[in-house]
């Protein structure tokens, strides 16, 4: 699998360095972008999920963002992302490089997914307000049951699931520019 970086560089995917658990699911691999989306106040976007199938997993909270589709740069998968799930309009030059890297696998709807993955931020000039979920897809508008603009010290402080799960300890790092490459993750 390969892809292309911001700057639209060919790059391959890289193997997760562990192995994946062995549950006989169909494994869905794909390359994806998570938003940071960072208010005037100092806050975060977060999307409260659960997966229809799997409701042994409860309930979590997760970053916007998704698949990236074809040879589609990180940059334009999270213009396009940001504005599908939450009909925010943001600019190419509001959104970061990609200074999160991570591998993860989860269980979701009857299959596993091996997403080779990149966080990125866009600070928004004002207050972050209510989002348009017109337009998410219909398996997102199942997934997510609702939103909340999250203070940054909060979500660091929070007992709750998230997705990426170490996002609590990893967001004022990743905030502060540092570059992340986090361990491979076996989510669920």
């Amino acid at each position: 699998m390969t892809g292309r970086d911001t700057a639209g560089t060919p790059h391959a995917a890289v193997p997760p360095p562990v192995a994946m658990p062995r549950d006989g699911m169909p494994v869905e691999e794909r390359r994806a972008v998570r938003v940071v989306v960072l208010d005037a106040d100092g806050r975060i976007l977060l999307f409260h999920a659960n997966d229809v199938d799997n409701v042994d997993l409860g309930r979590w909270w997760e970053l916007p963002g998704g698949g990236i589709d074809g040879e589609e740069s990180v940059t334009d998968a999270a213009v396009r992302e940001l504005y599908e799930e939450t009909g925010i309009r943001v600019d190419p030059a509001q959104v970061s490089a990609p200074t999160w890297r991570r591998d993860s696998t989860w269980r979701y709807r009857h299959a596993r997914r091996l997403q080779h993955e990149v966080v990125v931020t866009v600070r928004l000039a004002g207050r972050g307000l209510g989002i348009d979920t017109s337009g998410q897809l219909d398996y997102e508008r199942e997934d997510y049951t609702g939103s909340r603009w999250w203070p940054v010290a909060e979500v660091c402080a929070s007992a709750e699931r998230f997705y990426p799960g170490r996002l609590p300890e990893l967001l004022p790092i990743h905030l502060a520019g540092t570059p992340i490459d986090e361990p491979f993750e076996v989510w669920s």
